[in-house]
């Protein structure tokens, strides 16, 4: 039987199981029966059954509600966003002269930091506190954890420090929640310094501080502090899990430095820590960034030896390396190899094989791919347009480019830089000065900050067009509007007036560029 299966007869059972409860003459007098079966579902996130089971329940004048039956609506409630009805409950809860628990609490608090009203949330403890009432750790925990979720990491320290030893004592996930949140916003300084007065008031660190930590150095690319971490928790008798080990390796292989993430795997499984797909996929990723990728394709291909299922981020991994070093045909048979395992490719996925396709001049067959994204409800991106954007100006198909650029338009999507930088090298290249003209002029009365790139395009439009007053009044106008003339402005404007013999004015630019320490 599957686990689908299960679940619903599971679901069934229990809801079978009330019915007969509810239908026994006499019906049981106490809730306990009914609480059991009711707490059943929650468990199992059936919580639509378990509020209509309950009002059910309330038709029953003979079977009286207590605060662990009210509490276990409330969840319900709060677990599908009716956070008004929680509060419903909770004034019954009052009314009936009930003394609500932390649990009421936490779970009244929990319902609204997961829709992210933390303003209310945060409202709501201020009042129940003058109020009288106690908040435990996982209430606290609640709230703090909401305030990270929404990249409120200050304001979550800030509650920290105003309940420690005053409204409760702060436990290791209140540290770790909010050292995580720091560490993810690349605030490893203040991370650290947290961790180190947790550890001054004996808290005891775990697995997740760690980890947490430990992320947080790779990503600033501290990875020798990382080690040390590690290290650390080794001393500590902490076991490192296999996302600690991934965090490393990941950080390793990002770094190009593939020898030393090997070495980190070797002692993973030293420790009888078996590699999980996303070990193999960050190992597969740094020897494609390295081109290794015939490396990346052993790998691939020795996943199922090791008892890992190749899943979407695997196969865009391989199928991207392979678009990378011109193997189309090899990222083609894996992409349709993925649908014969019925492995659904991603906007990552088909953008890969597009841009692949595209450098390759096969752009009828990129934009199929495009059709076949919308079909499978996979939607394109600028990424995904930009390269057909940039194929279609190669093979000078200028026309079409501006047809897709109007279609994309259409479609809501933002276009960026690099797709008007696509386009204004095409107009140039293919002949059509006057149009990237009025392209380039439109971005700048749009208001858009356009780089060197885009400049040095024009400036090499207007130079191989021998309009060299233009070329020349565009670079003094560039600084104008922040962007810096370059070595390559320069040279493009050097190498096009000596060709047509304007030594003079060459020259000029050449002492210029000398001074400038550009050459």
């Amino acid at each position: 039987m599957s686990l689908r299966r299960l679940y619903s007869q599971f679901h069934d059972d229990l809801v079978s199981s009330f019915n007969f409860l509810l239908s026994q003459n006499p019906t049981p007098s106490t809730i306990i029966q009914f609480a059991k079966i009711l707490g059943s579902l929650v468990k199992a996130k059936h919580y639509s059954t378990a509020v209509s089971l309950y009002r059910q329940l309330e038709l029953n004048r003979g079977i009286k509600s207590d605060l662990v039956t009210l509490n276990i609506w409330i969840n319900c409630f709060s677990q599908l966003g009716h956070n008004s009805l929680s509060f419903s409950i909770f004034a019954n809860i009052l009314k009936k002269g009930y003394q609500p628990d932390a649990i009421t609490l936490t779970t009244i608090i929990k319902g609204l930091c997961l829709k992210g009203e933390l303003h209310e949330a945060l409202h709501f403890h201020d009042k129940v506190v003058a109020q009288g009432f106690h908040l435990d750790q996982v209430c606290y925990g609640t709230l703090i954890n909401g305030l990270c979720k929404v990249g409120k990491t200050r304001e979550a320290l800030q509650l920290l420090r105003q309940v420690d030893g005053k409204l409760v004592q702060p436990n290791v996930v209140m540290y770790n929640t909010i050292i995580d949140s720091m560490c993810k916003g690349k605030l490893i300084n203040e991370a650290f310094d947290l961790y180190s007065k947790m550890v001054a008031k004996r808290i005891s660190s775990d697995v997740f501080t760690y980890n947490s930590l430990i992320y947080g150095f790779c990503v600033v690319g501290e990875l020798k502090d990382a080690i040390g971490l590690f290290n650390k928790m080794i001393l500590e008798n902490i076991n490192p899990n296999v996302h600690t080990f991934n965090i490393l390796v990941d950080a390793f292989c990002k770094e190009g430095k593939l020898k030393e993430a090997k070495n980190v795997i070797a002692a993973m499984m030293k420790k009888s820590i078996k590699p999980n797909d996303f070990t193999f996929i960050s190992l597969m990723d740094g020897y494609c960034l390295v081109n290794d990728v015939c490396k990346a394709n052993d790998i691939f291909n020795s996943m199922a030896q090791m008892g890992v299922v190749s899943n979407v981020y695997s196969y865009t991994i391989m199928i991207n390396g392979f678009c990378k070093i011109k193997m189309v045909e090899k990222a083609v048979n894996l992409f349709q190899e993925m649908h014969h395992k019925n492995i659904i490719p991603d906007t990552i996925t088909y953008s890969s094989l597009i841009d692949g396709l595209c450098k390759f001049g096969r752009i009828s067959y990129a934009l199929e791919l495009v059709e076949e994204m919308h079909d499978r409800c996979q939607p394109p991106n600028i990424i995904t347009y930009n390269s057909i954007l940039d194929a279609l100006c190669k093979n000078n198909h200028l026309d079409k480019a501006i047809v897709l650029l109007k279609k994309i338009k259409e479609k809501g999507i933002q276009l960026d830089m690099f797709s008007y930088n696509i386009l204004i090298n095409g107009m140039c290249k293919g002949g059509r000065l006057e149009d990237a003209q009025k392209v380039f002029e439109d971005l700048l009365v749009k208001g858009y900050t356009l780089d060197i790139y885009t400049y040095n395009t024009m400036i090499n439009g207007f130079c191989n067009k021998g309009l060299f007053d233009e070329a020349l009044t565009m670079m003094s106008q560039m600084e104008d509007y922040g962007c810096i003339p370059n070595a390559i402005t320069y040279e493009i404007l050097i190498l096009s007036l000596f060709k047509e013999n304007e030594n003079d004015e060459a020259e000029k630019l050449l002492r210029e560029m000398i001074a400038r320490g550009l050459l």
